[in-house]
């Protein structure tokens, strides 16, 4: 009988933060939520998230695309719920994804739920 191999792969180490979005998209916190987003000169599109949600996993690429597609007209950032509870407590957030765009400091709109691309777009497009 055949002895069988072993076979080791190494994987380079990433965090589920970095899986979750790219440099396109800024990272909030309680902390820097209000110089981040409410005192932004641009639109900012809220990504409401926790690392054990699948609908979250599946709009990250979208939300990629969106913030290279609309850089210069809109930031996109995400708050991990699980890290950083004050601010969804402040807006009410009850379930994840939520999107919520704030203009001026003001909250403008709100979807829960994942959207499909061109279903962000039209959110973003009738809003900003």
């Amino acid at each position: 009988m055949a002895a069988a191999a072993a076979f080791i792969i190494r994987v380079p180490a990433t965090t589920p933060l970095e899986i979750m979005s790219s440099q396109s998209i800024k990272q909030v916190t309680d902390d820097s939520f209000e110089p981040d987003v409410l005192r932004s000169e641009v639109p900012v599109l809220v990504d409401y998230w926790a690392e054990w949600c699948g609908p979250c996993k599946s709009i990250a690429p979208i939300l990629d695309e969106v913030a290279k597609e609309y850089d210069g007209r809109l930031k996109v950032a995400k708050i991990n719920v699980d890290e950083n509870q004050q601010v969804p407590a402040r807006f009410g957030v009850r379930g994840i994804p939520t999107l919520m765009l704030f203009k001026n400091g003001n909250l403008e709109a709100t979807r829960v739920g994942a959207l499909s691309k061109s279903q962000l777009t039209a959110f973003l497009d009738s809003n900003i």
